[in-house]
C-alpha cells in the first residue's frame, strides 16, 4: 500500500491506507482492531459527545464497533451494552433481525440482536455507536433493531464521517474521510 489519506482525529494523526472497493470506489480504510492507543483515544472523544445526550444504553454492530463500544460504554459508566451479531448463534433463536447492505460488505447482511439485548435495549434511551458512517445503512439496520426492541434511537455517534455523511444533521463525529 503506497497510498495515504492523512487526517487529524482530536489531535491526533492517523494515515488511513486508500484501498479500492469492488463496486470501483476507493476508501479511506480505517481500522481500530488490535490498535489500544487509538481506540481509547477515540473511544474519549466519543464518550464527551455522547455525555449531553445521556443515554441508558449503547448498541454497536460487530465487528469493528465492538472495542470502540467497549470502550465508550467505560467511559460512561456502563455496565452492559447490546451488540448486533452478524451470524445467528445457537443462543439467538429468541431474538430479532434485520438487513442491512453496507458499502463495505456490497451485498444484503443480516443483523441479529439476541432477546438479551433486546431486554436490555427495551424502553431506553440508546446511543448507536459504530467506527465509520458512509452510506447509513448499517446505522439505519441498527436503528431499526432498536425501535423494533422497544427501544428509542437518542444519538448516534461514529469516529469518522465518510463522504456526503459528514452532512447528516442527526450524527455525532470525530472526523471526516472522502470518497475517492
Amino acid at each position: 500500500m503506497d497510498k495515504y489519506y492523512e487526517l487529524d482525529i482530536c489531535g491526533r494523526t492517523e494515515k488511513l491506507p486508500i484501498i479500492p472497493l469492488p463496486s470501483c470506489v476507493n476508501i479511506c480504510f480505517f481500522n481500530l482492531h488490535g490498535n489500544v492507543e487509538l481506540t481509547e483515544h477515540c473511544a474519549k472523544h466519543i464518550a464527551k459527545r455522547l455525555e449531553k445526550y445521556n443515554p441508558d444504553v449503547l448498541i454497536t454492530a460487530e465487528s469493528k464497533g465492538l472495542q470502540l463500544t467497549h470502550c465508550v460504554a467505560r467511559e460512561l459508566g456502563h455496565k452492559l451494552y447490546a451488540v448486533a451479531r452478524k451470524t445467528k448463534k445457537l443462543y439467538m433463536q429468541d431474538g430479532i433481525s434485520v438487513d442491512a447492505k453496507t458499502i463495505t460488505t456490497g451485498e444484503v447482511q443480516r443483523l441479529y440482536l439476541s432477546a438479551h439485548d433486546v431486554e436490555l435495549v427495551k424502553g431506553k434511551n440508546v446511543a448507536i455507536i459504530d467506527d465509520v458512517i458512509s452510506t447509513g445503512a448499517a446505522n439505519a439496520a441498527l436503528e431499526q433493531l432498536v425501535a423494533t426492541a422497544g427501544g428509542s434511537v437518542i444519538c448516534r455517534a461514529f469516529v469518522l464521517a465518510e463522504g456526503d455523511a459528514k452532512d447528516r444533521p442527526n450524527i455525532e463525529y470525530l472526523a471526516a474521510i472522502p470518497l475517492l
